[in-house]
């Protein structure tokens, strides 16, 4: 119990802090128009990369769809939304998203401990029916790039848990690599393997193109409950 209280104490000056550094007024323009996939809205001025936020109304429910602004043409805003659009009305509100300093933010995805272990879709909302994971920091998509001549040689094997890569197909540590074959072969069976065995503190699996029913397959059956566990 005395556990839980200071979790949650910790917690309540967390987002006390970051309520203290959001900004008193809330910006936003409207929707003008929408073409094909594209969304324009006016009365805001944001750089590209910026996100927003649009209204929409779902069963007198009032929602926001988390768009980016991929171009502009004097004061409208060309916005890509990154989220279903139905329920989307013309003149909605667009919100300007602002980092904690009340400057224009670009799409940022949360990290922590308190992602181990969890199913995540690429905006970072849960799959696996738990509670958004609250890690209390957040990291933009787009940083500076990284200087390749500072990069650290590859001097170290990583073990990856299956015998015959580590022996005839080596792999280093910091090594980018293939896996290429026809389909039916066993690749997910192979890399869910060395989901599970590779000597490594974290493993992030992403399923990308997958199909729905393909991504269940994998995490209940090939990955399974071994393969999703936090060990400390």
């Amino acid at each position: 119990m005395t556990v839980r209280l200071g979790r949650w104490l910790n917690s309540l000056d967390s987002l006390e802090k970051r309520i203290a550094r959001a900004p008193a007024v809330r910006r936003y323009g409207r929707l003008t128009r929408a073409t094909g996939l594209v969304l324009e809205a006016t009365g805001l001025q944001l750089p590209l990369g910026a996100t927003c936020l649009i209204e929409r109304h779902d069963s007198g429910v009032v929602q926001e769809v988390e768009s980016e602004v991929v171009g502009f043409n004097g004061q409208r805003l060309f916005l890509m939304p990154l989220e279903e659009v139905d329920g989307i009305v013309p003149g909605a509100r667009v919100y300007a998203r602002v980092s904690p300093e009340g400057q224009s933010a670009s799409k940022q995805l949360p990290l922590g401990p308190a992602l181990l272990g969890r199913v995540l879709d690429g905006a970072a909302k849960p799959l696996d029916g738990l509670p958004a994971p609250d890690t209390g920091y957040r990291a933009p998509l787009i940083t500076a790039p990284f200087n390749p001549l500072q990069r650290t040689p590859i001097e170290q094997v990583l073990d990856v848990g299956v015998r015959t890569i580590n022996g005839l197909l080596t792999v280093g540590r910091g090594q980018r690599m293939g896996l290429f074959a026809g389909s039916g072969v066993g690749k997910s069976v192979l890399l869910g393997m060395m989901a599970r065995y590779t000597q490594a503190d974290v493993i992030v699996v992403g399923l990308i193109g997958e199909r729905g029913r393909e991504v269940k397959d994998f995490i209940e059956n090939i990955l399974g409950p071994e393969g999703r566990a936090v060990r400390w």
